[in-house]
């Protein structure tokens, strides 16, 4: 099943979150979740980070939580928010390397 993370940061944190970045980079390649697409959400300025967003791949939603609590960016407390939900995926027009 996919599911949805919605992350975002408290005020004032683009530091934090670079300081951190390594640490969270590293996490999210050893985590057993699949990891579909992630990035930094980004204010309407197009270059603060002001969140992050994951769609990922797992049996269930304890799992997704279980991701989410060890990420490196949740343990230094970085999101104000997090909205975790499952996703329906109808639509899907990224390109593949099937041609």
């Amino acid at each position: 099943m996919f599911y949805i993370i919605h992350a975002l940061d408290k005020p004032c944190q683009t530091q934090t979150r670079l300081d951190n970045y390594a640490d969270h980079k590293s996490y999210l390649s050893s985590a057993r979740v699949k990891t579909i697409v992630s990035g930094p959400l980004l204010d309407d300025d197009g270059a603060t980070m002001i969140g992050s967003f994951f769609l990922l791949e797992a049996d269930t939603k304890e799992e997704v939580i279980r991701f989410n609590e060890n990420d490196p960016f949740a343990r230094i407390g970085l999101w104000q928010s997090v909205s975790i939900n499952a996703f329906n995926k109808r639509v899907d027009n990224r390109v593949t390397d099937a041609a």
